[in-house]
């Protein structure tokens, strides 16, 4: 397993072949401290056991898809399911498997760029695609961008799984949380979407308004908002440390786990989105290049 390195005055990235994983962004506090700001192991050893996808990069399809498969061209790809649910690309997604890195530069924008082939039928889905991920530092910003090819048909939905912490704080009831989507996808209990988008009014969802998260938690896609410039804006009084999530994605998948206090920002298109045609497509065909670009921002408050 391999470890990479990056800095910018501002940030410090850490950066494994396993996964794609950010293993850790560090930036500093209002105090001049630097804080590791998202959740990971400490060793790299530790990641392939890791059951929560610390860091990772999602795929072939990030989040949920139903009906143990799709149907594309006319021709149904089963899926690996349980309980009716593929999730995160399979039994064994991008985030488990072994990212070559392509290029490392440690000049004034420091970059490293990842990348993995992912060959036709691997965990059901059509075609060779061969996927990118380049984490670039600029300034106070860190930027992800996903790009991807393929040489038959299939469908694409690449993101970031990273869980962001600002604080040392044993909960995110204090932070301060505020998203531009008046909108989210519709899910049933197990979280599969019904086809419908629904307003965040007079839901507990509703973060329109700048406000502290409190007993909120998230397993949430929004649709943001068009022509947006901030998709999300998260901070703590504590560690003074603010965070802007700038997209190009249509939606963003807002999640808390239960084990530790963190929360998530996968942008990236609708869950399920190969079985609802209402949704934004997810279909990648040769010839076309697929793409997802995202920036988190820090700054102090």
């Amino acid at each position: 397993m391999k470890q990479v390195t990056i800095s910018s005055p501002f940030i410090t990235l850490i950066v494994l072949d396993y996964g794609a994983v950010i293993q850790k962004l560090l930036v500093k506090d209002k105090n001049g401290n630097w804080i590791n700001t998202v959740v990971g192991k400490e060793f790299p050893s530790d990641y392939p056991f890791d059951n929560k996808a610390m860091g990772a990069s999602m795929g072939r399809y990030a989040g949920r898809i139903s009906n143990g498969g799709f149907v594309l061209d006319r021709e149904h790809y089963p899926l690996y399911e349980q309980k009716g649910i593929h999730l995160h690309g399979g039994k064994k997604g991008f985030h488990k498997r072994d990212w070559t890195i392509e290029k490392v530069d440690y000049g004034e924008t420091p970059y490293v760029r990842l990348s993995y082939i992912s060959n036709h039928l691997e965990e059901g889905y059509p075609g060779n695609l061969k996927a990118t991920v380049t984490y670039t530092l600029i300034h106070n910003t860190l930027h992800i961008a996903y790009k991807a090819k393929t040489d038959r048909t299939t469908v694409v939905n690449l993101t970031n799984h990273s869980y962001f912490r600002l604080d040392d704080e044993s909960q995110i009831d204090d932070y301060r949380l505020q998203l531009s989507s008046s909108r989210m996808v519709e899910t049933l209990a197990d979280k599969l979407p019904t086809g419908n988008v629904v307003s965040v009014g007079e839901t507990p969802f509703d973060f329109l308004k700048e406000r502290e998260i409190g007993r909120v938690r998230f397993n949430t896609p929004f649709v943001l908002d068009p022509k947006t410039k901030s998709a999300a804006k998260l901070s703590s009084r504590k560690s003074g440390i603010s965070l802007s999530v700038r997209t190009d994605q249509p939606a963003m998948v807002v999640y808390t786990p239960d084990e530790f206090p963190a929360i998530c920002f996968e942008t990236q298109n609708y869950p399920d989105a190969p079985n609802h045609r209402s949704f934004p497509s997810s279909v990648l065909r040769p010839g076309e290049l697929y793409e997802n670009s995202s920036a988190f921002i820090f700054d102090l408050l």
